[in-house]
């Protein structure tokens, strides 16, 4: 299976894509979608929608990994997130990927151990959990790996959950 993980943000979006199974898995690549502030918000929204269709196009992941919406104290903040949010799930839905979504805490405590972890934390957990020789910076492709990271985890204990009900049928 190959996950692209996203973590969606309307100036620096990070995405990494990892592969694997079960809980093995390894780093294909990762980088960000960078759009600048001073653009008007629907040109940054063409511009993430084209690096993350280049993205889709060149690894042909399986799986679309996303960030699920956080409240945030400023509501237009939260709505911009949203609506890159909704670009990313109607470019995978597009491409006929599978889709999920994790909560920042579910992911921080998945990779991390810790729902409140910082972001130094979640970049040195992933750093070791794909053998990287550097942490990931910006934080952004990070988290995004993270998010990829957290779907190998949840992904194989739906798939085992279902095959126990399969059986007891």
């Amino acid at each position: 299976m190959r996950v692209l993980g996203i973590d969606p943000g309307s100036e620096t979006l990070g995405w990494g894509v990892v592969e694997g199974g079960g809980l093995k898995y390894s780093l294909v690549d990762c980088g960000v979608v960078k759009s600048s502030p001073k653009q008007p918000f629907s040109k940054r929204l063409l511009n993430i929608y084209n690096g993350v269709a280049e993205v889709v196009e060149r690894f042909s992941p399986d799986v679309v990994s996303i960030e699920e919406a956080f409240y945030s104290a400023n509501v237009s903040v939260a709505m911009k997130l949203g609506q890159v949010r909704g670009m990313v799930l109607l470019l995978a839905e597009q491409n006929s990927l599978d889709i999920a979504e994790y909560s920042p805490r579910l992911i921080k405590q998945t990779v991390v151990g810790y729902g409140g972890a910082e972001k130094q934390q979640v970049q040195e957990m992933v750093k070791l959990l794909l053998k990287m020789q550097k942490r990931p910076d910006p934080h952004d492709i990070a988290d995004a790996l993270a998010t990829a990271i957290c779907h190998f985890h949840h992904a194989g204990m739906l798939q085992r959950i279902k095959e126990q009900v399969g059986r007891k049928k």
